[in-house]
Order: structure tokens, then C-alpha cells, then sequence
């Protein structure tokens, strides 16, 4: 990520930054009255001024002055910005921290690009005027930390299916964990998979065997810290399986593993900010393919917990894996609390449309608090029911369960995971429609949108250390 940096005073010889409604000195700043820039958040006025310095100034919109609006000041900065561009951006006197935040975040998560495409990376820079800097360097880490995360899980999801087998994904999270103190990383494989009935018969039809990953997290110097699972759906590919999925739905389906990818990359945030609670990523990685070895309609699976799925449809795949990952979770584990976030059902887009994610818990506390981070952070969620007796769609003649009956899709899908969250404390996101951009809108840029990263940081950033 280009550099962000502090500066008490503007230099003539950089582009000169201000928002709607500020002033700046000598006589730029009449000219700058005059324009009358927009002051809807997200807007840019450019005024040119050929042969004097500064050569060119940007009003930029910030709305209600909320950190929304800040964001999408800074997101829309950047891309006014040349690659080679070095700016500064003037901060009213009273500005508060957030505004810092929300402009750093805004021009990182909107300069990101994938790391294979072509355009060469930004060599421009940008500082933040401001007369003290110290009041807000707090501000900056944590929009650095975010759009750190936001730009692994982005670039994880990017990835072409072709590289990104569950081993080499593995092998990312082994990585990047290697980089950090406080982090240890478990991967199991083979027959280490052995209770993992679900992962395995997912995993069976591809020639890129399964992998199970625990990445966590524990704060130094914190006695009996609270206890938070982050659980991340993670098929690196997903043919539908037997039950094939047509062309047009299968192409994006390197996709499929963004609860993961969000999963890891707000965990490794964690250890960033030092944040005061302990944190497990639990990823179930595995590619659901087609061939002789598939796993079939009509097959019983028997999960982590020893319960049995009667599957009956091998492109509800999600949910199998999902399965033996939180009754892993509940039984060797015994956390404070769950969050599940899987790239689950299109039913969730046909519910809430792209932007939004389906949020489901029995916990009306817990999902308020989820519904806050994510208004925060920039990422829309609404809650769902789970109607009781919907849970009767469910029943197997030959198994505990049935994988994918018929009704509502992403209800049933939540309903299906209930059963192996335990007695914790839990919440489960379908982030499926979210995760995916067709186009760049605001902050986010096209292709994968590693949405729930900020959801997270933002949502353990509130948590405290105590149980």
C-alpha cells in the first residue's frame, strides 16, 4: 500500500486536498470558495490552475461529516489522484479521529489492485495536514491494520482456482502467520482428517486433497482472555460436484472460499492491533469437483460430532464442511463464542441483493452488536429468523438430517448449521452476494470485496480482555 503520513503544513508543490465547506490560504482559497464544491459524500471538484502552485486542488465531499462519509471521500480521492500523484489533504481543526480513519481506509481499500494485473502499483503519496498529529496516529494504525486485512482476503479470493489448491492456501495462511509473534498455525491433512467425514467427502472428487487450518491468536500478558472462534467456509473451487452447477454460475466459483479468506485475514489483524482476546480461525479447505470419486446425492455423512447429513445435493457443499469445523470448535475448543461467515446460498442475493449479507443468531445482543461493526466498518448486514418450525424440512429416513431440503434457501442453510454450534454463544453470516463486486462502487473495487475482514476487526476491536 502507498504511504500515509502526518504534516503540520502544505507544500505548494503537491496537490492540495481540502474538504467541502473548509478553506485554505492566499488566494487559492477564494478561488476554492468560489467553486462551491459538492459537499455529498463520495464527490469530487477538481479546480485546475495551469502554471501556478499548487497546480491543481480537489474539494472533496464528505456528507455528514460520519465516518462513512470520510470513507467515501477517501475512495473517491484516490481515484482522482494520478498513480505518480503526491497529495495533501487538508483536516479541519476539530476534525475527529474518525475522519482520519475513515480517509485512510477509504483511499487504501479503493487504490487496492489484484497483485497479478498489469497496471503498476501507485508510486504517489499522501499526507493528512493536521496541527497534531499524536491525537490521531491511533486512527491510522487501526485504518492500516484494515486495509491490510481487506487487501489479503481480496487478493486470496482473486486468486485463480488453478493456484489456489486447499494446500496452497495453507501454506499462505503458514506464511503470513510466520510474520507475526503471538501466532501459531496448525494444519491437518490425510489421515489426520480422519473424523472430518464431511471435509473428506467434499474434498474426495478433487486431485487436490483437503486441509484443515487453526490459526490463533493469543494476546501476551492476558489472564484467561475471552475466547473467540471465527469459523471460514473454504472451497477454493466449487463445480457444484455431482450436482453440477451450469456456466454462468460456476465461473466466479474461486470465490467460494471468501469466509476464509475474511476469516484469516481479520485474525492476523488481530495479532496486528494486539488486541486483548483470543482469537481461532478454524478453515475447512477443500475443492469440490466432479469425477469418480465424488461424493454423491443419497450419501451419508458422518460428521466430527458422529451425527450423520443424508446429502442431497452435492452443490450445497458449504454447509458440509462447515459441519465438522464447528463441532471441532465445540468440542476441542470450548469457546466464548462463534462467528460462522460463509459464501453460502444465492439465496441470500435473491433476499438482500449484492450488498448485503444474511445475518442469523439466537442472540438478539450479539447480532446488534455485529449489525454496529459492520455499519462501521462500511459493511451491510441484516438479520434473518429461523423459524422452529421450518426445522421439520430437515428430518432424514436414513441420517440425522438431510443437507438441502426444499424452502427458503439461506433459512434452511442456517438451520442446518444450529445443530453443531454447541452451548456457546454463536452467529452465522451468509456473505455470499457481498463478497463479489461487478464493478468498482466506492471503497470497493472490482472483483472480490473481502467483505466481513472489517466487520471483524471492528467487531473484536470492542471486546475486552476479561471473560
Amino acid at each position: 500500500m502507498f504511504p500515509i503520513a502526518f504534516t503540520e503544513a502544505l507544500d505548494e508543490q503537491r496537490t492540495w486536498i481540502v474538504p467541502a465547506g473548509e478553506t485554505l490560504p492566499g488566494d487559492v482559497g477564494a478561488e476554492v470558495t468560489a467553486l462551491s464544491g459538492s459537499s455529498k459524500a463520495g464527490d469530487v471538484t477538481v479546480l485546475q490552475r495551469p502554471s501556478r502552485r499548487p497546480a491543481r486542488v480537489l474539494v472533496a465531499g464528505v456528507g455528514d461529516g460520519h465516518e462513512a462519509g470520510w470513507r467515501a471521500a477517501g475512495a473517491a480521492i484516490v481515484r482522482a489522484l494520478d498513480d505518480d500523484e503526491h497529495a495533501q489533504i487538508r483536516l479541519p481543526d476539530d476534525a475527529p479521529e474518525a475522519a482520519v480513519r475513515g480517509l485512510a481506509e477509504g483511499l487504501w481499500l479503493a487504490a487496492y489492485r489484484y497483485r497479478s494485473a498489469p497496471r503498476p502499483p501507485r508510486t504517489g503519496t499522501v499526507e493528512f495536514v493536521v496541527s497534531d498529529s499524536s491525537a490521531y496516529a491511533h486512527g491510522l494504525a487501526q485504518a492500516h491494520a484494515t486495509a491490510t486485512a481487506a487487501w489479503l482476503a481480496r487478493d486470496l479470493t482473486n486468486t485463480p482456482a488453478s493456484e489456489k489448491t486447499p494446500a496452497w492456501l495453507a501454506d499462505q495462511v503458514v506464511a503470513e502467520a510466520a510474520t507475526r509473534p503471538g501466532l501459531t498455525v496448525t494444519v491437518l491433512a490425510g489421515d489426520q482428517l480422519e473424523r472430518f467425514g464431511g471435509l473428506r467427502a467434499v474434498g474426495g472428487g478433487s486431485v487436490s486433497p483437503p486441509r484443515f487450518v487453526e490459526l490463533s491468536w493469543t494476546p501476551p500478558g492476558v489472564e484467561s482472555p475471552r475466547h473467540v472462534v471465527l469459523v471460514g467456509k473454504g472451497i477454493t473451487f466449487d463445480t457444484g460436484g455431482i450436482s453440477i452447477k451450469p456456466r454462468d454460475a460456476m465461473k466466479l466459483m474461486k470465490k467460494d472460499m471468501g469466509g476464509a479468506a475474511a476469516v484469516i485475514a481479520a485474525t492476523l489483524a488481530a495479532a496486528d492491533l494486539s488486541l486483548p482476546v483470543r482469537v481461532t480461525a478454524l478453515t475447512p479447505l477443500a475443492e469440490n469437483a466432479v469425477s469418480g470419486s465424488a461424493f454423491r446425492p443419497g450419501d451419508v455423512i458422518t460428521h466430527y460430532d458422529g451425527s450423520t447429513s443424508e446429502n442431497t445435493n452435492s452443490d450445497a457443499e458449504g454447509r458440509i464442511v462447515l459441519a465438522d469445523a464447528l463441532a471441532y470448535a465445540a468440542e476441542r475448543l470450548r469457546p466464548d463464542l462463534v462467528l460462522n461467515l460463509a459464501t453460502l446460498t444465492g439465496a441470500n442475493a435473491v433476499a438482500l441483493g449484492k450488498r448485503t449479507a444474511a445475518l442469523y443468531s439466537p442472540d438478539d445482543a450479539l447480532a446488534q452488536a455485529l449489525k454496529a461493526a459492520g455499519t462501521a466498518a462500511g459493511e451491510q448486514m441484516w438479520q434473518l429468523p429461523m423459524p422452529t418450525d421450518y426445522v421439520d424440512y430437515l428430518r432424514s429416513d436414513i441420517a440425522d438430517r438431510i443437507s438441502a431440503p426444499q424452502g427458503p434457501g439461506s433459512v434452511m442453510a442456517a438451520l442446518f448449521l444450529r445443530d453443531f454450534f454447541g452451548d456457546t454463544t454463536w452467529a452465522h453470516l451468509d456473505m455470499s452476494a457481498p463478497s463479489w463486486a461487478e464493478s468498482a462502487d466506492g471503497e470497493l473495487t472490482k472483483g472480490a470485496t473481502g467483505w466481513g475482514a472489517r466487520t471483524l476487526i471492528r467487531y473484536l476491536s470492542t471486546l475486552d480482555g476479561s471473560q
